[in-house]
C-alpha cells in the first residue's frame, strides 16, 4: 500500500529541515503528529435525524464511524439530562489521518472565501485546535441534504515538546497561518 502524500512529504522534506533547524541529534527526537480529533458538539439542539446526518457527516470526512458522545451529568438549566447525546467525535491515526490533515491544508481551508489563514496560536504543549463554524466547507458534505451548519473542532495533537516546534512542525507541513502583524490582535494578545 502506498504511502499517503503528506506523510511521505513529512518524511522526505520535513524530517531533514527539522533535524537541521532545530538541532535535533537524533531523527526520533523529530516531533510528528499522533493523532488528529474530530469533534461535534450540538448540545440539545438537533433532533434524531438531525444527529444522524451529522454521524454521516463526520463518517465521511473522516473515513471511520464516529462516537456519539452523551451527557455525564443532568443539568437542568440547559434542559439536559443524563444519557443525551450532546455530541460526536472521532479519533484518527496512521493512514487515514495523514489523508484528512491533506483534504483540510490544500481542499477545505484554502475554499473558504475570504480566507487569510488560521490563527497560529498553540496550546502551550505543541498541539493545536482549530475550529470551523461550518462543516460543509469540506467536498464529501452533501450540501442540499445539510439542514443545520454544525461547526466541528480539530485537534492535532504532535509530540512536539513546546509551542515553537508544534508550530514549525505543522507550517513545514503546509498549515496556512496567518501572517503576523505588529498590529494583529495575537500580537496584542500576547503582550
Amino acid at each position: 500500500m502506498n504511502k499517503p502524500e503528506l506523510k511521505q512529504t513529512y518524511l522526505d522534506q520535513v524530517v531533514p529541515a527539522l533535524l537541521k533547524s532545530q538541532g535535533y541529534k537524533n531523527i526520533h527526537q523529530v516531533p510528528k503528529i499522533e493523532k488528529v480529533v474530530l469533534n461535534s458538539s450540538f448540545g440539545v439542539e438537533l433532533d434524531k435525524n438531525g444527529i444522524e446526518e451529522l454521524r454521516k457527516d463526520i463518517m465521511s470526512l473522516a473515513g471511520q464511524a464516529p462516537v456519539v458522545v452523551r451527557a455525564k451529568m443532568s443539568v437542568s438549566n440547559f434542559k439536559l439530562r443524563e444519557g443525551m447525546p450532546v455530541g460526536i467525535k472521532v479519533t484518527l491515526r496512521g493512514n487515514k489521518m495523514w489523508e484528512f490533515l491533506l483534504r483540510l491544508i490544500a481542499i477545505a481551508l484554502p475554499n473558504i472565501r475570504d480566507f487569510r489563514g488560521v490563527s497560529s496560536k498553540l496550546d502551550g504543549s505543541g498541539n493545536y485546535t482549530l475550529g470551523i463554524t461550518d462543516h460543509s466547507i469540506f467536498p464529501e458534505i452533501n450540501v442540499e441534504r445539510q439542514r443545520t451548519n454544525t461547526g466541528l473542532d480539530i485537534s492535532i495533537v504532535t509530540t512536539a515538546q513546546s509551542d515553537v516546534e508544534g508550530a514549525e512542525l505543522l507550517k513545514l507541513i503546509g498549515m496556512p497561518f496567518r501572517k503576523r502583524t505588529p498590529d494583529s490582535p495575537e500580537q496584542q494578545e500576547a503582550a
